[in-house]
């Protein structure tokens, strides 16, 4: 059995690409068998993608940019991870169905919540795509309010670190992982988890659990799912 009935998977744009290459195939299509069998466990799954592999937000050259123009490109990235791995969702045997903040019909469907939590209990894979829709937020944010209007279990943040850290364990060697803590300890310790307005959201309504945890190995979502502690709890 499950851990979690119904939850939301935060993927990076990272776990999709390796070295210069923008997507690796191989690795897209390996997480998309994790999560056919995360959906036969009879889990629930939205998923939302960011965009890291193909834009970085206002990062490098972009700084100089219009940040809403800056901001607009991430949310177009976010829907083009999004057809690529509801492509390999559905090439594993999956029903996906991409809907996005910001309408664009020939590619997707306009986000409404009712029918996202149907399709959902119909055991279709929704992928949530250009985040809140608005620039000045991040994906984090997105997270935090689809969650919240799909009524999730959890969470579920796959990262390139195998949980929450006193410190940036990639250049303070002294990091130390924290196991549990709260939604108000983590913005109070200005921990980079998630951003200050996707933890306030998660704070304000009561989502029960976020869980951080690596994707180095995708069998990780599996071991979430059937009860493992690892990485690191975040709660109300």
């Amino acid at each position: 059995m499950a851990e979690y009935r119904r939850v939301l998977l935060k993927l990076s744009g990272e776990a999709l690409k390796s070295g210069k290459n923008t997507f690796d195939f191989e690795k897209v299509n390996q997480v998309a068998g994790i999560i056919r069998r995360m959906h036969d466990m009879g889990t629930e799954i939205g998923i939302v993608m960011g965009a890291g592999n193909i834009w970085r937000g206002r990062q490098g050259p972009a700084a100089r940019m219009d940040a809403v123009t800056a901001d607009q490109m991430g949310m177009l990235g976010t829907v083009i991870n999004c057809l690529c791995m509801a492509d390999a969702l559905r090439k594993a045997g999956l029903d996906p169905v991409v809907l996005t903040a910001v309408d664009m019909n020939r590619f997707a469907e306009p986000f409404h919540a009712m029918t996202a939590r149907r399709y959902l209990s119909e055991g279709r894979i929704a992928l949530f795509a250009c985040g809140t829709g608005n620039p000045f937020f991040s994906t984090d944010s997105g997270v935090a309010l689809r969650a919240i209007e799909m009524e999730v279990d959890a969470i579920l943040m796959a990262k390139n670190i195998d949980g929450v850290y006193t410190a940036d364990p990639l250049k303070d060697p002294a990091a130390t992982l924290i196991k549990d803590l709260t939604y108000t300890e983590a913005l109070h310790r200005g921990l980079k988890v998630m951003d200050a307005a996707a933890f306030a959201l998660c704070a304000e309504n009561g989502v029960p659990m976020v869980r951080v945890f690596g994707l180095d190995d995708p069998e990780n979502l599996i071991r979430v799912m059937e009860g493992s502690d690892i990485g690191t709890f975040v709660h109300p």
